[in-house]
């Protein structure tokens, strides 16, 4: 007879997710020196036929939304990830809001689950967004940033 396993509740780890979300805030104030303009537009060449897109859809008094997009030209669009992200000026944060369709993330989730999402699917995306931010820092250089 097969046993099933049941995987405790996921609890994050809140002191690590903030400081996730502090060093990207960080991040993006060094990849986007005015912020508080809406419906401003930066990209960013960080490779032959490989770009970044960062455009500030929102800005309120105490938040900034916006939306980073990779371009890729040899990939469809559906492959080419994209996210939002809320900043957060009075805690210093930046939180990922959706990714690639998904919309907000709990804390946790129970797995498996119907959408298939990890357990600590919060966690992953704003490390991944970590990542996205820590290779576009390392790649640009000033001549390959476009305001528009």
């Amino acid at each position: 007879m097969s046993e099933v396993r049941t995987l405790k509740k996921h609890v994050p780890k809140l002191a690590s997710l903030h400081a996730v979300c502090e060093a990207n805030y960080g991040r993006l104030l060094r990849l986007l020196p005015d912020l508080d303009q809406q419906k401003l537009e930066y990209c960013f060449a960080v490779g032959k036929g490989l770009s970044y897109r960062i455009v500030i859809q929102l800005c309120e008094p105490y938040t900034t939304t916006l939306e980073m997009r990779q371009l890729n030209e040899g990939l469809p669009a559906y492959m080419q990830p994209v996210m939002q992200i809320r900043l957060y000026h009075d805690a210093r944060m930046a939180e990922v809001m959706g990714f690639q369709q998904m919309g907000r993330f709990k804390p946790s989730y129970p797995y498996p689950n119907s959408l298939m999402h990890q357990r600590n699917e919060k966690e992953l995306v704003n490390h991944f967004l970590s990542e996205w931010l820590g290779f576009c820092l390392r790649n640009l250089s000033p001549s390959s940033i476009q305001q528009g």
